[in-house]
């Protein structure tokens, strides 16, 4: 996919227009929020978030090793 984006003055600010082919890859609308991060090749517009990833990454991993402890907490 390659899309070109003209950016627009938005009040004091500028923005670009996302075509709908590309909100509806992301699954977005309006309202929505989006993340953009640093990319090896430029940056990356994504509809997660990065940093919620790598904490549910790391709750999964402590779910793994201390299943018996949250058992036993669960009762």
């Amino acid at each position: 996919m390659n899309t070109t984006l003209k950016i627009t003055r938005i009040g004091n600010s500028a923005g670009v227009v996302l075509p709908k082919d590309v909100l509806a890859r992301l699954r977005v609308g309006p309202g929505d929020t989006l993340h953009l991060t640093e990319a090896p090749d430029g940056v990356r517009l994504t509809a997660h978030d990065p940093d919620f990833e790598a904490t549910m990454e790391l709750a999964e991993e402590i779910m793994r090793k201390d299943r018996r402890i949250l058992r036993a907490l669960a009762k």
